[in-house]
């Protein structure tokens, strides 16, 4: 059960909460929304509650909302094209959109006299299209998606710090390697570090960030061996390591490991926000470094993972417990906040691109343009879907 429950409990929640941002804004400005679905194709399930139709798709790779635009045909290939249980809303040439008798023919089981189409007769007014809103309004809409992702990394995070307190390694050695800078100087196995060049530490991150940074500078070490307090100097050797993101930069390095005990202080509600905040740029960071790096080639592509890594790498979390669960949460949120800006047209930056672009313009792109800008963009999602599809597929033959 975990195996199935996990991924819909995590990536789900994310794709929910990314939709219902961009649901909520459309509201909010007065624009119509007929279709609200988290996953694509057929419908699994379906119901309408007032002018919107829920749904839950069988192919749970993402969600979308339908608003009213008179470009629907244009874009409508995307959510499964403009079938006939759900005519184009918008389209200023479709026959649904004037409530002219062809729209009768389509008629859905819940057909309402006074409803808008796709679920009744009544035109959509014009002052309902997407189109219709001033830009700051549609830019409103464009990013509530990854405000609400952001927002919701940054809920998870505080209230993980609020219910289990910091967690950190504590300065501890665990062992030596030989004949390296920390045994050549003296560092033993089972010393507290307890300063760094005259800087009071605690934390072994706190240790590496300063030993890294001071590759061929010699360092005093204070350390606490068997109750005395007793001065070490270290000089770290320059090494080639792998940095959170897979790059591989040159850092120094005293060849000497931490313990695996892990250590937690307790932190109050405003402590808790203030670390919440921290982690949640840290991690978007991590994500803009990512990106970055693919583009350079310093970052491989075949460490991207796809829904296999995501599913996998839940029920993981799931096993160890529900602080990482809620960890990867907050991670996988930030990372649909980060990558939805990408320039790509079928994703949020590329939609706020284009509609910039448009204000810029001083009219709207032809219908013609607008496909195939969008088209091509779902041809680039579909060559990263296959990308990551592959690497999710070699990593399961390796395993």
């Amino acid at each position: 059960m975990l195996s199935w429950l996990a991924p819909v409990l995590v990536f789900g929640l994310v794709v929910l909460v990314h939709e219902l941002g961009h649901f909520m804004a459309a509201k909010w400005l007065g624009v119509y929304a007929p279709r609200f679905s988290i996953g694509f194709g057929p419908a699994l399930w379906r119901r309408r509650f007032g002018e919107t139709e829920y749904i839950i798709g069988a192919l749970p790779l993402g969600g979308y909302v339908r608003m009213a635009s008179r470009e629907d045909e244009a874009t409508a290939f995307l959510e499964g094209g403009s079938e006939a249980r759900v005519p184009a809303v918008g389209a200023s040439s479709s026959p649904t959109i004037t409530g002219e008798h062809h729209a009768v023919e389509a008629r859905p089981k819940d057909w309402d006299p006074d409803a808008m189409v796709p679920f009744g007769p009544k035109p959509v007014p014009e002052n309902r299209w997407f189109e219709s809103k001033p830009l700051w309004g549609r830019l409103v809409i464009m990013l509530a998606g990854v405000t609400m992702n952001a927002v919701l990394a940054l809920v998870v995070s505080t209230g993980l710090y609020a219910g289990y307190g910091r967690a950190y390694i504590p300065a501890v050695v665990d062992s030596i390697v030989p004949d390296r800078p920390a045994d050549r100087a003296g560092l033993l196995k089972g010393d507290s570090i307890i300063a760094v060049d005259g800087t009071p530490v605690r934390r072994w991150n706190e240790v590496t960030e300063r030993v890294s940074a001071s590759a061929g500078r010699e360092l005093t070490f204070e350390v606490m061996r068997g109750g005395r307090s007793e001065t070490i100097r270290i000089t770290p050797e320059l090494r080639e390591d792998t940095t959170d993101i897979g790059t591989v930069e040159p850092v120094g390095r005293i060849g000497a490991a931490s313990t695996i005990n892990i250590a937690r202080e307790p932190m109050g509600l405003g402590e808790s926000a203030v670390a919440g905040w921290h982690s949640t740029w840290a991690m978007g960071t991590a994500v803009i470094r990512v990106v970055g790096g693919l583009v350079t080639g310093k970052v491989s592509v075949s460490q991207l993972g796809g829904p296999i890594t995501i599913a996998r790498t839940s029920v993981e979390a799931a096993k160890s417990g529900m602080e990482t669960l809620f960890s990867l949460i907050a991670f996988l949120s930030i990372n649909v906040a980060v990558l939805n800006l990408l320039p790509i047209p079928i994703l949020d930056g590329g939609q706020i691109l284009i509609n910039v672009a448009e204000g810029i313009k001083g009219s709207a792109f032809s219908a013609r343009t607008r496909e195939y800008v969008l088209r091509a963009g779902l041809v680039a999602i579909a060559l990263l879907f296959a990308l990551v599809m592959f690497n999710d597929v070699k990593a399961l033959i390796f395993r």
